[in-house]
């Protein structure tokens, strides 16, 4: 085929794709300001990619997401060798540790590695043995703290997800179930009736929600979240708990589009609060949830939905340097009694913000197949 006719926008989607990639596997603490050091001595380096947190969890997802729409070899073989790697040392279980299983089951699932005694054992502690809240929520337990009594949004992403895609791989209908009563347990709490974004935290000791934020990558999670689920179970178009989560959904984005700065595309990382600094892993979040959306029908292909989607993109774009790290992107984050908290949160690479840009350029590059 003539070079003329090579879609120039998808080579260079490609390209920063694999400049993400690269970015991803090779982001080093050069400080030592990441490590998370445990009372047990163990020490997590929540920013290098060998190890075991939620950051590397959703790097792998990325990861997958990629190597299912291309047949990206490269991208299946990092995920591979980090299972190999870590599962062969093991971690402590805990919300955040749970994601790197929703790829360990796509895998699986493929035939690709058998990873079943893994799921089998992280799915089980998640239906038994996790911390629960009142009403039987997925408490938001993580390396540091238990947090009693809290719900979190990034529960959803971090751990229902995973169980889910684990009740389908493993024919676990109950599972399933548990993660259906979870989005909706989440939804019940962490949505804002009002503007239809989501608060970062929910306490049932106090019943309140914190500083009532409405925290950019919190609410990212969502939209990240709500689409795959959906694609998961394959629901019926009738059926109650997807009109639920797809009325939900439309609602946020709506908030979303509303709010999102339209010089760069990107939103602010407390969202409601212009004062705050633009944030770009939130934005990538945004655009793969927004697209994806699109894609499966979930919301109308209205102009102003679109035009958010692009926007969001080409500032994600924006904001890859050459070296390929997504650059503006907040450390990890705890729920905080105030918004000023959360406009302190230091800006540095991280692999969720890799991650994220991937899901991303990789949902964009699906349309333009």
């Amino acid at each position: 085929m003539s070079s003329r006719n090579v879609n120039p926008v998808k080579v260079q989607v490609l390209r920063d794709i694999q400049k993400v990639i690269n970015c991803l596997v090779n982001i080093e603490d050069a400080t030592g300001e990441y490590l998370m050091t445990l009372a047990d001595g163990r020490v997590i380096d929540t920013k290098g990619w060998n190890d075991w947190e939620w950051t590397h969890g959703i790097g792998l997802y990325g990861l997958w997401r990629l190597y299912e729409i291309t047949g990206d070899k490269r991208a299946l073989d990092i995920c591979v060798d980090w299972f190999n790697a870590r599962f062969e040392i093991g971690t402590s279980k805990n919300v955040n540790t749970m994601s790197p299983l929703l790829t360990a089951a796509y895998v699986h699932q493929a035939k690709l590695a058998n990873y079943l005694v893994h799921l089998e054992s992280w799915a089980e502690w998640v239906m038994y043995d996790m911390p629960r809240t009142e009403e039987g929520g997925l408490q938001h337990i993580t390396y540091l703290d238990a947090h009693p009594q809290q719900l979190w949004d990034d529960t959803l992403m971090m751990s229902v997800l995973p169980l889910a895609k684990i009740g389908l791989v493993l024919g676990r209908k109950d599972y399933v179930e548990e993660a259906k009563r979870q989005f909706i347990l989440h939804a019940q709490y962490l949505r804002d009736v009002q503007s239809g974004l989501w608060f970062h935290g929910w306490t049932f000791a106090g019943r309140h929600h914190f500083g009532r934020v409405r925290w950019a990558r919190g609410n990212c999670w969502i939209t990240v979240a709500i689409p795959d689920f959906l694609e998961l179970l394959e629901l019926s178009p009738g059926d109650g708990l997807r009109r639920f989560l797809i009325s939900t959904l439309l609602a946020q984005i709506d908030s979303l589009v509303a709010c999102q700065d339209q010089e760069s595309g990107l939103w602010h990382t407390v969202l409601d609060d212009p004062t705050s600094y633009l944030e770009a892993s939130a934005t990538a979040g945004f655009a793969y949830g927004i697209l994806k959306a699109l894609r499966l029908r979930l919301i109308p292909k209205e102009t102003r939905y679109v035009d958010a989607g692009k926007k969001a993109i080409q500032g994600v774009i924006n904001n890859i340097s050459d070296a390929g790290e997504l650059l503006n992107v907040s450390f990890g984050t705890p729920v905080f009694n105030d918004a000023e908290s959360y406009k302190k949160i230091p800006l540095t690479s991280m692999p969720y913000g890799q991650s994220l840009a991937l899901l991303a350029l990789t949902e964009y590059f699906r349309t333009l197949l």
